[in-house]
């Protein structure tokens, strides 16, 4: 019998699931209180498994206290990401937020033994509304790094029009990330906003290997490693309809609209995936939780 997460009673409902106590770091919103965050590694690969309005006050408290935090997400791309570079799983276990961006790590979980809900899917087209709009509601500032120029420019309209509060600057993604000087111009365009919330849209794992190398150097309160999230915004990208992505299809969906750059990703990437997760079912403590 499959291990559970009794939402009403907060407890785990089998043993066999190696739990480790830690101190309650989620926050007072009733909302967030209904469904605990915990934290899962998979493979060792570490998953805050935490609702979207958990997120969103995490993300809050980091800009109202004035302190850095990095909120990367797994989905499975950057699961095998982290199989291939051992810098790639260093930065996800760094970051202080791994979130579940994905349905399939939901049923790798489940298959591993631990049924959850899609309550802890935090998809990107999900969440970041409501990091906007709480954003909107503290008159926080957004900065985006990434996209086309002209991408980026119709992101910034449409997101200013729709949160008057916020104050949205950007920077396109097309520059030379190995060049110092190229480099050390971003940054301090985006030091000298200091934005709440910095957005990164340069795509996986380019976004992080920049992060990782100019983390320390950011005055930021939150990043953010969006992919194309700014390309979403600007209306580039649609968003998954709900009824396909709930089902854990919107992989079918992408690579159905951008099947040339999304094949390798999919068609290679997805069973690799599958085929690491049924071996590790072998293995001992290839699924641990700890408790938050």
């Amino acid at each position: 019998m499959k291990a559970f997460f009794d939402l009403k009673t907060h407890q785990f409902g089998s043993p066999k699931i190696q739990t480790v106590s830690t101190p309650n770091c989620t926050t007072n919103a009733s909302s967030v209180k209904k469904v605990p965050a915990f934290t899962v590694y998979l493979l060792e690969r570490r998953i805050n498994c935490m609702t979207i309005p958990a997120i969103v006050e995490a993300i809050q408290k980091a800009c109202i206290e004035s302190r850095k935090i990095t909120v990367a997400n797994t989905n499975i791309h950057s699961f095998n990401l982290s199989m291939q570079f051992p810098w790639f799983y260093e930065f996800l276990q760094s970051s202080e937020i791994v979130h579940c961006d994905s349905v399939g790590i939901l049923k790798a979980i489940s298959y591993m033994g631990l049924n959850l809900p899609l309550d802890y899917r935090a998809s990107y087209s999900l969440l970041m509304p409501k990091i906007l709009e709480n954003c909107n509601h503290n008159r926080f500032s957004v900065f985006l790094l990434g996209a086309e120029p002209q991408y980026l420019k119709a992101a910034l309209e449409k997101l200013r029009a729709s949160y008057p509060n916020v104050s949205f600057a950007g920077h396109h993604g097309y520059f030379d990330q190995e060049d110092p000087i190229e480099n050390q111009a971003v940054i301090q365009q985006i030091n000298q906003v200091k934005p709440n919330i910095l957005l990164m849209g340069m795509g996986m794992p380019v976004q992080e290997y920049w992060v990782k190398k100019h983390r320390n150097n950011l005055q930021v309160n939150a990043i953010l490693l969006g992919g194309a999230i700014i390309d979403r915004m600007a209306g580039v990208v649609p968003d998954c309809p709900s009824y396909i992505s709930n089902v854990g299809l919107e992989w079918l969906y992408r690579l159905w609209r951008e099947p040339k750059r999304l094949a390798a990703r999919y068609l290679l990437g997805n069973p690799a995936f599958v085929l690491h997760v049924m071996l590790a079912k072998f293995y001992a403590n290839s699924l641990r939780v700890e408790r938050m």
